[in-house]
């Protein structure tokens, strides 16, 4: 089941949803938008010969953290983890699901590939996984 906008704002007030910090208007007719925060983990490509999920690669991502004055380029092929700017807080008893925006997409910008599920019971920043399929830098 999705909520409406009007389910979204009772959950809100009820505490069983959770969205720090959140604009009335970041609330849409079955969603909420969120925004993007300033901390990105980047694939350090030259530290091992390719990525092994089986063995621990502590080096294999660095954090770095964008100025609030500043863009954040993605690159043509370049995947980044970023997270939400909202920390989300999720009862026992209510999921949801990360999707990126239609007009980004259209752009060449994948918010997530695998990770769209937000499990129940969830409290927060939600991760995000990046990629630029365009030709040209977003």
């Amino acid at each position: 089941m999705l909520l409406s906008d009007r389910d979204i704002r009772a959950e809100l007030a009820s505490g069983r949803i959770g969205l720090r910090p959140h604009e009335p208007e970041m609330i849409q007719p079955s969603s909420i938008d969120v925004r993007l925060d300033r901390y990105f983990r980047l694939f350090d490509n030259h530290k091992y010969p390719f990525i092994d999920p089986s063995v621990d690669q502590p080096e294999l991502t660095r954090l770095i953290e964008v100025a609030p004055d500043e863009p954040f380029i993605l690159h043509p092929g370049e995947f980044a983890l970023g997270a939400t700017f909202e920390q989300v807080t999720l009862s026992e008893d209510i999921a949801a699901r990360l999707e990126g925006k239609s007009s980004l997409g259209r752009l060449g910008l994948i918010t997530h590939s695998t990770a769209g599920f937000i499990d129940p019971g969830f409290t927060g920043h939600v991760t995000l996984e990046l990629a630029n399929v365009a030709t040209l830098p977003i």
